[in-house]
C-alpha cells in the first residue's frame, strides 16, 4: 500500500488546532476516542480466533512475545510487565521486545524498526521456538523490525498475529492471525500515539486477560495470585478473603500474613492446602 494512502496518515477532521481553545481541543480528542472502542468491537471475531489460536501451548509450557517499535513496542512492554505482579506469573511468560532494546524504552533509537533482521537475532536470545507464539505490533503496518519477527515466526512454526491499524499492510499480510483495527485518522495528523495506541491497549488488555483468567489465574472475579507487594494490595488482598470466605479482618489478616498468597490463604481456609 501507497504510504500516502495510509489511513493512520491521513489529515485529521480538525483543523487550524493551535486557535482552538483548551476545551474545544480536549473535546476533540475526546471525540475521537469515542471511536476507539467500536473499532476494537468490530474485531472481536478475530481477537478470538487468535486468542484460541494461542491459548492451547501457553496453558502449557508456550510463551507469548510481544514484538514492536515505538509506541507500539512500549505498549507490549507495558502489558507484559503487568502480567507478573497482577497474576503471580513468572516474567518469562509473556515477554514484550521492542526495536532497540530496553533503552528505547525511554529513548528513541534512530532506525532500529527499519532493521527487518534484528527481530530475528532478539528472538532467537529467548531460543523462540514453535510452542510460543508472537503478536507483531505496528499502528502503520509497515515496520520492517516487526515484519522480519513475524516472518521468524512463521518460519519456526509459532502462532503468529499482529494488531495493526491500516488494511493490507506487510504485517497483516505476514500474520497468521491479522488484527486490523481501524480507528481512523488521528486527531493531531500522524499521531499513532493516540486512538492508534488506545486501540492496541484494549486489544492486548483483552488478550492477556482473557489467557490469564483460562489458565485459573483468575477465581471468581478476583486476581487471587497477585503478588503482594505494598499496602495497598495487602488491603486489598485481605478484602478479597474476607468477601470470600466471610471471615473478619483480623482472621484474614492473619491467614494473608502466614501465606503471602491470596489463592494459598483460600486454599488454607478450606483445607486444601495446595498453592
Amino acid at each position: 500500500m501507497h504510504i500516502g494512502k495510509k489511513i493512520t496518515e491521513q489529515p485529521s477532521a480538525f483543523n487550524q488546532l493551535e486557535t482552538l481553545s483548551i476545551k474545544e481541543i480536549l473535546e476533540g480528542i475526546n471525540g475521537e476516542d469515542h471511536k476507539v472502542a467500536h473499532a476494537v468491537e468490530r474485531c472481536i471475531p478475530d481477537i478470538q480466533e487468535l486468542t484460541n489460536a494461542i491459548f492451547p501451548n501457553f496453558s502449557k509450557k508456550g510463551r507469548l512475545f510481544y514484538v514492536g517499535a515505538g509506541t507500539s513496542g512500549r505498549l507490549g512492554i507495558l502489558d507484559a510487565s503487568e502480567i507478573p505482579p497482577t497474576y503471580g506469573m513468572p516474567h518469562d511468560k509473556i515477554i514484550g521486545m521492542i526495536a532497540g532494546g530496553d533503552g528505547a524504552i525511554r529513548k528513541a533509537v534512530e532506525f532500529a524498526e527499519d532493521n527487518k533482521d534484528l527481530a530475528k537475532c532478539d528472538l532467537e536470545q529467548y531460543d523462540f521456538n514453535d510452542q510460543d507464539a508472537l503478536i507483531g505490533l505496528a499502528a502503520s503496518g509497515t515496520t520492517p523490525y516487526v515484519v522480519g519477527a513475524l516472518k521468524y515466526g512463521n518460519k519456526v512454526g509459532a502462532v503468529t498475529g499482529c494488531i495493526c491499524c491500516n488494511i493490507g499492510t506487510p504485517v497483516s499480510q505476514e500474520a497468521k492471525f491479522p488484527i486490523v483495527v481501524v480507528v481512523g485518522p488521528e486527531f493531531v495528523t500522524g499521531s499513532t500515539r493516540m486512538k492508534s495506541g488506545t486501540a492496541q491497549k484494549l486489544i492486548l488488555n483483552m488478550i492477556s486477560t482473557t489467557l490469564m483468567i483460562k489458565i485459573g489465574r483468575v477465581q471468581g472475579n478476583k486476581m487471587v495470585h497477585m503478588q503482594i507487594t505494598n499496602h495497598k494490595l495487602i488491603d486489598r488482598g485481605i478484602r478479597f478473603i474476607m468477601e470470600e470466605t466471610g471471615i473478619d479482618r483480623t482472621q484474614a489478616k492473619s491467614l494473608l500474613d502466614n501465606h503471602q498468597s491470596v489463592k494459598k490463604a483460600l486454599d488454607a481456609y478450606y483445607g486444601q492446602g495446595t498453592g
